[in-house]
């Protein structure tokens, strides 16, 4: 993986300085990471931490079953500090795991793509959010989430690029092609990098 990721000789050297934490691939809740990445949309980590563990204080065993998210009242989840929109969100999430289903086993059949149309179809659930799933609790190897800030800050100044918008998420693409197929762990470099200047 390493050594075909360093044949970008712009990203060698930053998989050369940087050491990433250590990632044990286990099987994931994706209904939990749902309800967690809806929490802590446009909020600091801190703020969408304490705002998810007093919403889980609201469960038997921490564990907001969909079942009981769908009966909670919106006051109760308001009164842990989520908004109105987000509380709706929850339960569009609970809703579709009763409904649809968000088993993992289920989830790894899918490819890539069908795994966002299958997500993406829960109001509140983005195409951001999803490959962020498939990221992180899907553990999918090459997910390269070009709508991300915090990719096109690290590829704008470490590739020097000067194009906005369209042309520049085709430069990155192209960039990111040659990653293929570990464009996830080039993203973890790149997010690490951008961290740590």
């Amino acid at each position: 993986m390493l050594e075909h990721l360093s044949q970008d000789l712009i990203l060698k050297p930053v998989i050369e300085q940087i050491k990433l934490p250590d990632y044990t691939q286990t099987e994931s809740d994706v209904y939990w990471a749902l309800l967690e990445s809806i929490t802590s949309q446009q909020l600091s980590v801190k703020a969408a931490d304490t705002i998810f563990k007093r919403f889980l204080a609201l469960f038997p065993d921490n564990y907001p079953s969909p079942e009981l998210v769908m009966v909670l009242e919106m006051e109760k989840m308001r009164a842990v500090g989520l908004s109105q929109q987000k509380s709706t969100y929850l339960k569009n999430v609970a809703h579709f795991a009763l409904d649809k289903g968000l088993d993992w086993q289920t989830l790894q059949t899918k490819t890539d793509s069908e795994v966002i149309d299958y997500l993406t179809v829960i109001k509140g659930v983005g195409k951001w959010t999803v490959e962020m799933i498939l990221m992180f609790t899907l553990h999918r190897p090459d997910v390269f989430p070009i709508d991300d800030l915090g990719i096109q800050n690290a590829m704008v100044k470490l590739y020097n690029l000067s194009s906005t918008g369209k042309e520049l998420k085709k430069e990155m693409l192209k960039i990111a092609e040659n990653w293929s197929p570990y464009r996830t762990l080039a993203c973890r470099y790149l997010w690490r990098w951008r961290d740590t200047r």
